[in-house]
């Protein structure tokens, strides 16, 4: 279980954004408790507004909302009698067990989590401290409920929440009304939290949901009047049950919406291009002696979802990068060359090359040989025989050639020292 705490100096804001997914059908009012019962339960308003009642007790504290959310693993969708029990128990081990506050069950992403809505200040105008609150409280409490409960633990979980979650066909039955439900729970997601430049790029990210942003071939109405419509896939990612018109949901998920964000997404991407430059270029490096598919799925461990793409034949011409780490999607050649399919490719082949390559073609390289005279070669080809001989490997010396010497410059401590400034005489 992953347990995230929130405070701001707004309740309502909070409190609305559960009271709306309720009024959408994609979360569920799982408990109301410590409010005066008949009170508790008339309402949306007047539960807000008991409170808001409490905050006003305390004008001195800004900060007097809590929004906490706890987050189970892919398959632990528990029953209700079970959530609530997880939800008191939580509530009492921070420290909030005399609270008024709001449970709310989500399914609105690809993982069960509940959220509750609650207030730090108590009946008689206290406020309840804060300050390291996820360490001190959360995290203890956290641990004690994985383990009455028999729930994954939190470090296990945040591996596996890296990966999508495909929308389940056997639940669709192809109906209309379900198969929007279902694309809709997983376009919230993504097109608010994940940064793409392109439809391409976006449906490489989809397709790990088993999801299609279609716009038709480029001879129907549809494409011809900028339209686009959304399907479920199956396993061999062919289209199945009833194609969603984008312009049905209530959030923004037309062609029009999607492409508005493309610029700012490739300013915000910009960020974290050299974390996943690096994660690929070490990945490469470990998996040297791999296969590309080997090398895939080191990378998918990580969170780091590759999309192959092939034409008619079968043959690979691209593939895509789908970070969820960073919730950013990058093509391989908007990486760069050696990010691409032939680059991967091409990379592999070369390391492993040069593994198997002698001292004496190493030395024969026509950059080498500008940096090392003819009597330094005979000197290391000598050399690398006796080591051979004695240990039966040449690694040594190659580290030897390659390694760069460390140089040391001295600076006087006259040169370092800042002049200091003269200051202007008053006169």
């Amino acid at each position: 279980m992953v347990a995230i705490i929130k405070t701001s100096a707004s309740l309502r804001r909070p409190f609305h954004y559960n009271e709306n997914k309720v009024e959408q059908g994609m979360a569920e009012l799982l408990l109301i408790q410590n409010y005066p019962v008949e009170e508790g339960i008339k309402s949306a308003d007047i539960r807000l507004k008991y409170m808001l009642k409490l905050t006003e007790l305390n004008s001195k504290t800004s900060v007097n909302s809590v929004h906490i959310s706890l987050n189970f693993a892919p398959g632990e969708d528990f029953e209700k009698e079970k959530l609530q029990k997880i939800a008191k128990e939580y509530m009492h081990g921070i420290g909030f067990e005399n609270q008024p506050y709001l449970v709310y069950k989500h399914t609105d992403a690809g993982h069960p989590h509940l959220h509750i809505v609650t207030t730090n200040i108590e009946l008689d105008g206290k406020r309840i401290p804060l300050h390291n609150i996820g360490k001190l409280k959360s995290e203890p409490t956290r641990k004690a409920i994985e383990k009455q409960f028999g729930l994954v633990p939190a470090e296990s979980q945040k591996q596996g929440l890296f990966i999508a979650k495909p929308v389940s066909i056997s639940k669709l039955d192809y109906g209309k009304s379900e198969t929007k439900r279902a694309i809709g729970n997983v376009l919230q997601h993504v097109l608010r939290n994940y940064s793409y430049t392109s439809l391409p790029e976006l449906n490489a990210l989809l397709k790990g949901y088993r999801i299609l942003a279609d716009r038709g071939t480029e001879e129907s109405r549809i494409f011809k009047n900028r339209g686009l419509v959304y399907r479920v896939l199956d396993g061999q990612g062919n289209k199945v049950g009833v194609p969603v018109k984008a312009s049905s949901f209530h959030f923004p998920a037309t062609l029009n919406a999607i492409e508005s964000k493309f610029e700012f997404n490739k300013t915000e991407r910009k960020k974290y291009i050299n974390s996943i430059r690096s994660a690929i270029d070490l990945t490469v490096l470990k998996m040297h002696k791999s296969s590309l598919d080997e090398v895939i799925k080191c990378l998918e461990k990580q969170g780091i979802v590759t999309v192959k793409r092939e034409n008619q034949e079968g043959r690979l011409y691209g593939i895509t990068y789908v970070d969820h780490r960073t919730k950013c999607v990058f093509n391989g050649s908007a990486l760069g060359k050696k990010y691409s399919v032939n680059g991967l490719l091409n990379r592999l082949k070369s390391i492993q090359k040069n593994e198997t390559g002698s001292t004496e073609s190493f030395l024969k390289s026509p950059s080498l040989q500008q940096k090392i005279s003819h009597a330094q070669r005979s000197i290391i080809l000598n050399s690398d025989k006796e080591t051979r001989t004695s240990n039966g490997s040449s690694s040594g010396l190659f580290d030897e050639v390659i390694t760069p010497m460390e140089t040391y410059s001295y600076l006087p401590f006259e040169w370092r020292k800042k002049k200091r400034k003269k200051r202007k005489q008053v006169k």
